[in-house]
């Protein structure tokens, strides 16, 4: 994570925190910490084909190509290679194919890639210099570097770049949270481990990799589609919606309507759960506990904070108590086990519970190795669900009270009695090489399957990138998601779903200003008002996702009476990143004109 508090020069790729308030990099008032980094003397840089309300108080905009982020990367890191000014030292002892770079990245000239980004060679050799430059720097990419052609080289590329200019592992560059719990680096021997690993398996059909024991969402509708050994014929959904979300979405929709069965855990009739044959609605926010096992772990400062439940459930007139978020999972698992929906879910909770004890017991690093198991789950009392679970995380975790042997650690007790959560520190440097779980112990700078990916991101140097219109999204700070369309306040105003396009594009199309624009792609096309700025570079246009709501079947009142178009009927398939298997939701190539 970039080292808001402390750095003195950022560069952001791919996100807009004003809209998104950082997304997974965990900050409160991201927005804030990027005017405090100006305060103080430092710069913001931010790299998008469009002047979003993060580029506007940025010191300086790149109006880069859409996904071209890695070719820029790739660019700034040969300038620092070439240039003799890469200053890697306080990994270097740490790295494996650090040596390799040279001439892994030789085709990637300022010049080269000036052509493929659509900005200067003098930007990118300037841009490495004030990396390497500047008492200390971070590159941060977020999610518009990861849904586009070279995610994952991208995605790469910001390590690579933040590993040359010195700013990898110290105060005010790429840093590490170190959470209070869910993290396997605070587990096992500091050092080594597995490593990751993907493509232990491939999908049936579409032979996309498995990472991290799932396969990317493009592989659903075929996998339904198709027949055969493994064919996917009942789908539960939990919170998401996929129809919305999902390249090509009029393909998944009509694959769902021949599922045989589908379950949604949903408080609404959205665009998917229209085709659920079963809805079991879950609690509202406030009637459910919280803790941010994921984003806690993403955080710009090393924090620990529990919400519980405002509401309590509800009680039915025949005495049946609404069930909980998680007994509603823990029941449906067990049906699909085959054993009823009348096992207590309880049971299951508590025997993870214990296995985690049993675990943290064997784990000679940790912090209760050795200790009866029996008297640690005795002290968990009569806890139940999630919050069972997350006491013993808390407890045997980096901060943890170790049950009794660290009486200053945490626990669940400790942070019901800090509401506003426990300040655990500034995020700490030099973690390397202790937190590293690879089987050598060291960073892998090169890992294979980089390597094997990396011609196609030489070849693409020569692609004439100027062929076509192309395709990007947006977020507003009122829309991140689909669900909040549903919500009155919050659409209120003027139309935020249009297709922002440059002047001159307008011009050469005969797109008039607020006049409806008709956007077609190889899956379909939409209509929608265009809004003509000079805030987005000229062969680009630019539609928000997440709206589109006015489907037969669904029930959302509100977003149903919204204008909006749904991009995802735009975005391809079949166009993604093939080593992740995302989908390139950014420079799909598309035709514009009027309606």
């Amino acid at each position: 994570m970039p080292d808001l508090d402390r750095t003195q020069f950022i560069m952001l790729l791919g996100a807009n925190p004003h809209a998104s308030n950082g997304s997974l990099c965990t900050a409160p008032d991201f927005p804030g910490r990027l005017d405090r980094i100006q305060a103080r003397g430092g710069k913001v840089v931010v790299v998008d084909p469009r002047r979003s309300e993060t580029a506007e108080r940025a010191d300086e905009h790149v109006a880069i190509r859409p996904a071209t982020d890695a070719h820029l990367l790739a660019g700034i890191a040969h300038t620092m290679l070439a240039e003799g000014i890469a200053r890697p030292d306080n990994v270097a002892a740490h790295c494996n194919g650090l040596d390799r770079l040279p001439e892994l990245l030789a085709p990637y000239t300022p010049e080269a890639v000036a052509l493929a980004c659509g900005i200067s060679a003098d930007t990118v050799r300037r841009l490495a210099r004030e990396l390497v430059a500047a008492p200390c720097a971070a590159v941060y990419g977020r999610i518009g570097t990861c849904t586009q052609e070279f995610g994952t080289l991208a995605s790469w590329l910001v390590d690579v770049v933040n590993i040359l200019s010195g700013n990898l592992d110290r105060e005010g560059g790429a840093m590490f949270t170190k959470g209070a719990v869910g993290q396997p680096s605070s587990k096992g021997k500091p050092g080594s481990g597995k490593g990751f690993r993907m493509g232990r398996q491939v999908s049936r059909v579409g032979k996309h990799l498995e990472a991290l024991g799932e396969f990317p969402v493009t592989a659903l509708p075929e996998e339904i589609e198709t027949a055969g050994a493994g064919q996917v014929r009942v789908l539960v959904t939990n919170g998401g919606n996929p129809v919305s979300s999902n390249a090509n979405s009029n393909r998944l929709a009509k694959a769902l309507e021949s599922l045989g069965f589908m379950v949604s855990i949903d408080p609404y009739i959205n665009e998917t759960t229209r085709h659920a044959d079963v809805i079991l609605p879950p609690p509202s926010s406030l009637q459910k506990s919280h803790y941010d096992l994921a984003l806690y772990n993403f955080a710009v400062h090393n924090v620990a904070n529990y919400s519980p439940a405002i509401l309590p459930l509800e009680v039915g007139p025949d005495g049946e108590r609404q069930p909980d978020e998680w007994e509603i999972i823990l029941r449906l698992a067990s049906v699909l086990e085959g054993n009823g929906a009348h096992t207590d879910p309880n049971d299951t909770v508590r025997a993870g519970a214990r296995a985690m004890l049993e675990s943290a017991a064997r784990d000679e690093f940790g912090t209760v190795h050795g200790r009866n198991v029996d008297e640690m789950e005795a002290m968990l009392g009569d806890a139940s669900g999630p919050e069972r679970m997350l006491d013993v995380m808390l407890r045997t975790g980096p901060y943890g009270d170790a049950f009794g042997t660290r009486p200053d650690g945490l626990s669940l007790d400790v942070l019901r009695a800090n509401p506003h959560g426990v300040d655990l520190g500034e995020l700490e440097a030099g973690r390397i090489p202790n937190l590293l779980r690879t089987s050598s112990g060291r960073v892998e700078v090169v890992p294979d399957m980089i390597l094997t990916d990396l011609p196609r991101l030489e070849a693409s140097l020569q692609r004439d990138w100027d062929s076509s219109m192309v395709l990007i999204g947006r977020r507003h700070v009122r829309s991140n998601n689909s669900w909040m369309h549903n919500i009155r306040v919050l659409t209120k105003g003027r139309n935020r779903c249009t297709m922002q396009i440059h002047p001159e594009d307008a011009a050469r199309l005969g797109i008039t200003d607020g006049a409806p624009a008709r956007v077609a792609s190889r899956t379909g096309e939409v209509v929608v008002a265009a809004e003509i700025t000079d805030g987005i570079r000229p062969g680009v246009v630019s539609i928000p996702h997440g709206f589109g709501q006015d489907l037969p079947g669904v029930r959302l009142r509100v977003a149903s009476e919204y204008r909006g178009v749904n991009t995802n009927v735009l975005t391809d398939e079949y166009f993604v990143d093939p080593l992740s298997g995302n989908i390139a939701l950014n420079g799909v190539p598309v035709s514009v004109g009027p309606a």
